[in-house]
């Protein structure tokens, strides 16, 4: 039997179209959560890259191993706390005390020590708060939202990308019908699988790589 097989280790298709404007841009040190629902179903700290149609780089590849499927149920929601080091009253302090330093300057001016200036007009528009609004009368109900945003930037997940930029293929032979010694088929004596044709994968590439060769060798060995 065959697992149904699709791209894995994998960029993501993002629905909102602000997405595109942050084309190129790095970060370091953020959280991605997704949501299936209210449920979270996947979370990593560590590098994104933001893409004109959605979001690649480490944390997102190795996301796509695990939700590739409920992908296939529905969209998910993919959200992005830019400060995860501080809880919420922590940032709400340090975005305060920016908010006080800056305190005669338009909410569009006031934000240069808290994000790269490419994401900078994205979290204007998200946050709802007018740009050119003076800082000094932002009321507390809108910087608490603006921590919020900050700790949870949402966006929807529609799809994975294609073959063509998948670092693997998820599916292929069960590996129940194949006799883990020698890689023959438990089905069709003399037939031997390895390497992506099985339904093995694994989060990085030289963990891919290694599933290849040692699935090679094993057959080829027993073959001979």
């Amino acid at each position: 039997g065959i697992t149904e097989c699709m791209p894995s280790l994998v960029p993501m298709e993002i629905n909102e179209p602000w997405i595109s404007s942050l084309q190129g841009l790095s970060l370091r040190n953020v959280t991605v959560t997704l949501y299936q629902g209210g449920k979270d179903v996947y979370q990593e700290f560590g590098e994104m890259l933001f893409t004109h149609y959605g979001v690649s780089g480490p944390i997102i590849i190795s996301a796509s191993s695990y939700v590739g499927k409920k992908l296939k149920e529905q969209n998910l929601r993919l959200e992005i706390d830019l400060k995860p080091a501080l809880d919420e009253d922590q940032l709400d302090h340090r975005v305060l005390r920016d908010f006080e330093e800056n305190a005669n300057k338009q909410f569009k001016n006031a934000l240069g020590r808290l994000f790269p200036s490419k994401l900078i007009p994205v979290m204007i528009q998200l946050s709802g708060i007018d740009p050119e609004k003076k800082v000094n009368v932002i009321s507390k109900e809108e910087r608490r939202a603006f921590v919020h945003l900050i700790k949870h930037l949402p966006m929807t997940v529609t799809g994975l990308r294609g073959y063509n930029e998948a670092i693997i293929t998820k599916g292929g032979i069960r590996t129940r019908e194949v006799d883990p010694g020698t890689m023959e088929s438990k089905q069709v004596k003399g037939l031997y699988f390895a390497g992506e044709v099985l339904d093995l994968d694994a989060l990085t590439g030289g963990f891919n790589l290694q599933i290849a060769w040692s699935t090679a060798y094993a057959a080829g060995s027993s073959i001979k």
